[in-house]
Parts: structure tokens; C-alpha cells; sequence
């Protein structure tokens, strides 16, 4: 069984370094960048030239405690989490990305975080 596990750890790494050799982030137009754990989300804007991160947001922050409540559901959370990035964005005059899934499906949590952040105003 961990065999299994370190083999589908090290084909997402594979995915991940040939989808990141075409993404670059700028401080004009940053990288969107999603992490997924099996409890929660994490959802960042990198500047690559700089090597910053330049907003974070995840599904352990205040704001998307506070707003799901009323929320049940990764996916639900997911997509609060970017409404909460574009919002964030917005506030630093943000207003395209390059999304960079990170070797993951564009599928369920990761589709909703980008459903979210383009509802939020985002353009990638």
C-alpha cells in the first residue's frame, strides 16, 4: 500500500515540474498557485521573478472560518476560499493570473477554488 502512495506522490511531482516549466508568475500578472491536503486548501498569488508570495489564503484563515459556517462541504469551502484570494488580490490591484493547479486535476476542489477566484473578479 505505501509503495502505491509513493508512486502517485511522484507522478503528481512529474506533472508538477512539466506544467511549471511553461508558468511564470510576475508581479503584473502572479501565479495562482493550489495546494490540496486531505483536510484542507491552500491557495496562493506568487511572484516568481521576486520569489515572494504575494497573497495567501487558505481554508485555515479567519475570513473562510468565519464565512462557512453556513457552508458544508470541501467544495463549498474550496470555492469561499477563492472569493476570499480574488477579494484579497483586488485590494492589491490585482487583476490577472496564470493558474497553476500544481500537478493536480482540474477537478472538484481545485476546479472550485478557480471558479471562485474568477467569480471574485480574477481574470486568468
Amino acid at each position: 500500500m505505501a509503495n502505491k502512495n509513493i508512486e502517485k506522490a511522484a507522478k503528481r511531482l512529474r506533472i508538477k515540474r512539466r506544467v511549471r516549466k511553461k508558468i511564470l508568475g510576475s508581479s503584473a500578472k502572479p501565479r495562482l498557485s493550489v495546494f490540496r491536503s486531505l483536510k484542507h486548501m491552500y491557495a496562493q498569488l506568487i511572484d516568481d521573478q521576486a520569489g515572494a508570495t504575494m497573497v495567501s489564503v487558505s481554508s485555515l484563515s479567519e475570513d473562510v472560518k468565519n464565512g462557512q459556517k453556513d457552508k458544508a462541504g470541501k467544495i463549498s469551502v474550496s470555492k469561499l476560499i477563492g472569493l476570499e484570494l480574488a477579494k484579497a488580490a483586488k485590494a492589491k490591484g490585482i487583476e490577472t493570473v496564470v493558474f497553476d493547479r500544481n500537478g493536480y486535476q482540474y477537478h472538484g476542489r481545485v476546479k472550485a477554488v478557480a471558479e471562485g477566484a474568477r467569480e471574485g473578479g480574477l481574470k486568468f
